[in-house]
């Protein structure tokens, strides 16, 4: 089997047990979405995220292709697509819940920063959040089929992927970044100038 078929040359892609629909359509941006974060965690996970952690983000990749055959089906129920559901997520809870005691509590917003696990994390992160707005428009849309269950799903794991950049960090002994915050930033610009520094 060639892995190119040239079947979307002219920019139609077909959905699984459903029609072909341009590759641009909220369906194709949704699980293109989650696919683009599957590899992100797979950037993550090479950072050196420790056993326990990339453990969990392997099961999280499984769980995301499984998402992504259902975002892909546009009747889930008839074609066994459905996987995802409240035991999943409330797994990623327990997660965050047992990263979360060994870390210390957030006090202020923290910037993306951090060693290279963490950015990875915190890139994956964002990435989550879009997958997640994805989904959600296409949950609204009139007559599409998509379970509620994969907006929680992934609005958890955003959760999830911060508390674990922060993880990183602490386990490395790295410092977090604090937002200075905007009385400071107006400081900046009152004293600084356009080209000055800090």
């Amino acid at each position: 089997m060639k892995i190119y078929t040239r079947t979307g040359d002219q920019g139609s892609t077909g959905l699984f047990g459903g029609p072909r629909v341009f590759k641009d359509a909220a369906r194709i941006e949704a699980y293109g979405t989650v696919d683009e974060l599957n590899a992100a965690l797979g950037v993550a996970r090479n950072a050196g995220v420790g056993d326990l952690v990339d453990g969990q983000l392997q099961q999280v990749q499984h769980e995301l292709f499984a998402m992504g055959a259902e975002l892909a089906t546009p009747d889930p129920e008839k074609h066994q697509t459905r996987v995802l559901g409240d035991f999943h997520i409330e797994r990623l809870e327990h997660w965050i819940d047992l990263h979360e005691e060994g870390l210390e509590p957030l006090r202020n917003f923290i910037l993306p920063a951090g060693n290279q696990a963490a950015c990875a994390l915190h890139l994956a992160r964002g990435i989550c959040r879009r997958a997640e707005r994805r989904v959600v428009t296409l949950c609204n849309l009139p007559d599409e089929l998509v379970s509620d269950s994969l907006a929680v799903y992934l609005n958890r794991l955003s959760d999830l992927l911060f508390v674990l950049s922060r993880v990183a960090n602490s386990q490395a002994n790295d410092a977090e970044v604090n937002w200075v915050g905007l009385d400071a930033l107006r400081v900046q610009q009152n004293t600084s100038g356009p080209s000055g520094s800090l």
